[in-house]
């Protein structure tokens, strides 16, 4: 049975007044310019409220947990995951977020990035079952890979970090989240409601796409997404090593969270 925190509020855009969830309509929500899609899931999907500890403290709608107002006042953290995933040739695939996208809308990213949500399946903290669960479960949402194709127990969980960014005036991070490692070769149908483009990349391509956006000062710059910015500048080139030597969970340190 899951625990009872206090029921999630919706700050208002218009009045900036906290009202229940339920009291908000899809005509309220259209004042943020969201598509259906995207307003769907900021009002029904309840992320998990942890501490700096990773223990879970209550829950809260996406929208909340992503606007920075909230963020800011009430120090909303968020429990998230990060996926890596190679290819047989051991190239990582990328993906480009969604123009539609609340947070970073067309930036480059790891494979998958979301949230674990405030359901049982997603609460198991044994074998980091809940974020692993969760991460198969956005894999099919977001680029159509079946349960099949990335069976829980090959996810290799990495490490944790915890880091804000904000993404525009409105709308940023604040998550505490599990880097999930995985090798397989898998049939993919990008869902366009969630992603622009993807591409596998080999290290030296990730290398030079790094370079573009460094040097990004024309308006076809590369932008990559803060959270994959942090593991490639702290983790990832060492941890790709593992990859190919299949040794990946000699780099795994689950008892560390990186303030970043």
């Amino acid at each position: 049975m899951l625990p009872i925190y206090p029921s999630p509020s919706f700050l208002d855009p218009i009045s900036g007044e906290n009202s229940p969830v339920s009291a908000v309509t899809m005509a309220d929500l259209n004042v943020d310019g969201m598509d259906a899609v995207q307003r769907r899931l900021m009002f029904e999907d309840e992320c998990i409220l942890v501490d700096e500890n990773d223990r879970v403290v209550g829950h809260d709608t996406k929208y909340n947990c992503h606007l920075m107002e909230k963020i800011e006042a009430d120090n909303l953290l968020h429990r998230a995951f990060s996926v890596f995933l190679f290819n047989s040739k051991y190239e990582l695939l990328l993906q480009q977020r969604s123009k539609t996208k609340v947070t970073f809308p067309l930036v480059w990213t790891n494979t998958c990035c979301s949230h674990p949500l405030y359901r049982e399946s997603e609460l198991i903290e044994e074998n980091v079952l809940g974020v692993r669960n969760a991460a198969q479960r956005k894999l099919l949402d977001e680029l159509g890979v079946v349960a099949e194709d990335v069976p829980v127990n090959e996810f290799t969980p990495l490490g944790r970090m915890l880091y804000k960014a904000p993404s525009d005036g409105k709308w940023g991070e604040h998550e505490l989240d599990y880097l999930l490692f995985i090798v397989r070769d898998v049939k993919l149908k990008p869902n366009p409601d969630e992603v622009a483009d993807i591409k596998y990349v080999s290290r030296e391509e990730l290398k030079e796409l790094v370079k573009k956006a460094d040097a990004g000062d024309d308006d076809g710059a590369v932008k990559l997404s803060p959270w994959f910015r942090l593991v490639v500048d702290n983790f990832l080139m060492k941890w790709w090593d593992h990859v190919e030597k299949g040794t990946l969970t000699e780099a795994a340190d689950m008892k560390t969270i990186h303030k970043l």
